[in-house]
């Protein structure tokens, strides 16, 4: 049974799809004027986790994720770039695909942009204004949030804490200063489309509502995203979303948490804010991954370069053995030990963490202990059927968490495979004197070699 904290009831429930054996699922994406940071890259990966283990576990998944193509970030950049902002979005699009790929991240059932989906937002607008939620103010639409009287429930504060911090900016002329942009008159310079108020573009928040309600429905099984969002982003998307169509938006929200560096909060002046491409000049993407993947999603999580270190090494060691079985498996004879029982104890515990709120920190503990029993049970003499099931439930698992996909290879240069095959016809002719001294000297080039009773097994230091 599959149990998500809800940040809508602040509780743990049963996961129960609108569709039997269906999920709809929406995540908020990336606003595409730079490449994406380290903190954009947990809920990406979080989530893109939670939608291979629904599909491991049978769902048919439909998982929409946006690009937000146009704001004031994309208008400023791209006029001090000298190009269009579609320009812009489709150079930052395809940038995210390439780090999101390298994340392991799979692509969304669809990616929708705001800019292509005007009539949808436009239509939702005309909705709200028809009902009494949105006004115009010479081209400038906003949302009635006084009217919407559930307004709150998401983010768990009292209008009046809300309106507290609520301002109504220069140039803008809201009945109240709760009240948000739905749609906004052109200024000069800004790209814009047409609509019933004159040409103008979407606010921010009525994009994700307009596109999910597009391909997944009036009302969804999953929305997620990063902590940050619930208050005003995903707090205004329920208002318009319910007003508009009169029924629950979203079942479950679920939120991730923060993400600090050196145990300080992420920015820009502080100078330790990093983009993933910073990152993977240093470390493998799939460290960066597993990282992420070691801590419990709505914790905290601090990213250092020395934890970063400690995950290389703790993938390092699942591949190694991973190695090390798929070695044993092409090289052992047919054996008798049976490790099925063990083997599905292990996955059980590993679906448990999982359907426990994707505790994904429990569930590679429980590859760990694969590892375990692989490294001090498993050897030469338990045969190859032993050594694959074990490699293969390793795989089968990490597959749930986009990692550890493939055992990766390394390639000798030919002088070194010259000299490991001169130490093992050294050995053959027992001139054990020539094999210890290739031996010692390949040792000295990081060669690390391990003779086993199925031949000769070599790492680097």
């Amino acid at each position: 049974m599959i149990k998500l904290y809800n940040s809508l009831t602040r509780k743990k429930e049963e996961f129960k799809p609108v569709e039997e054996g269906k999920v709809r699922m929406y995540s908020c994406g990336p606003t595409v004027y730079n490449y994406f940071h380290i903190g954009n890259a947990r809920p990406f990966i979080i989530f893109d986790s939670l939608r291979r283990f629904m599909e491991y576990m049978g769902y048919e998944v439909t998982f929409v994720q946006n690009f937000t193509d146009i704001d004031d970030k994309m208008i400023k950049r791209a006029n001090e770039e000298g190009v269009t902002v579609k320009e812009l979005a489709d150079r930052f699009i395809e940038e995210y695909f390439k780090d999101a790929g390298a994340l392991g991240i799979k692509c969304a059932t669809v990616h929708p942009r705001a800019t292509e989906h005007i009539d949808a937002i436009v239509e939702l607008i005309k909705t709200l204004e028809d009902k009494g939620y949105a006004y115009n103010v010479n081209g400038d639409v906003y949302f009635r949030v006084k009217k919407f009287a559930p307004y709150g429930k998401l983010s768990h504060q009292p209008l009046e804490n809300l309106e507290a911090g609520a301002r109504i900016d220069v140039g803008e002329q809201k009945e109240d200063p709760m009240d948000f942009a739905l749609w906004k008159a052109q200024k000069e310079g800004e790209p814009a489309w047409e609509s019933p108020w004159g040409m103008g573009r979407p606010g921010w928040h009525i994009e994700c509502s307009a596109m999910a309600n597009k391909y997944l429905g009036k009302t969804i099984d999953i929305h997620s995203g990063g902590m940050d969002l619930i208050f005003p982003h995903h707090e205004n998307e329920v208002a318009q979303s319910e007003a508009a169509n009169g029924c629950q938006f979203a079942n479950y929200w679920l939120h991730n948490g923060y993400i600090n560096v050196d145990n300080r909060k992420m920015s820009k002046s502080l100078g330790n804010f990093f983009t993933v491409r910073d990152v993977v000049k240093e470390f493998d993407p799939e460290v960066i991954r597993f990282f992420m993947l070691s801590a419990h999603y709505r914790n905290p999580i601090n990213f250092s370069h020395d934890l970063l270190t400690q995950a290389k090494s703790g993938l390092e060691r699942i591949y190694t053995c991973m190695s090390n079985l798929e070695f044993m498996a092409k090289n052992s004879a047919e054996g008798t030990a049976d490790v099925s029982d063990k083997l599905e104890g292990f996955k059980q515990k590993f679906i448990a963490a999982m359907e426990d709120d994707i505790n994904t920190a429990d569930a590679v503990a429980a590859i760990f202990d694969i590892v375990y029993f692989a490294n001090t049970e498993i050897n030469g003499d338990s045969g190859k059927k032993a050594c694959e099931d074990t490699l293969s439930l390793i795989r089968e698992l990490g597959g749930v968490l986009g990692i550890l996909g493939t055992v990766k290879e390394e390639v000798l240069d030919s002088d070194i495979e010259d000299m490991i095959e001169k130490r093992n016809e050294a050995r053959k002719a027992k001139d054990f004197k020539t094999a210890d001294e290739i031996r010692d000297k390949l040792k000295e080039m990081g060669i690390v070699l391990e003779d086993t009773s199925q031949g000769v097994k070599w790492h680097r230091e």
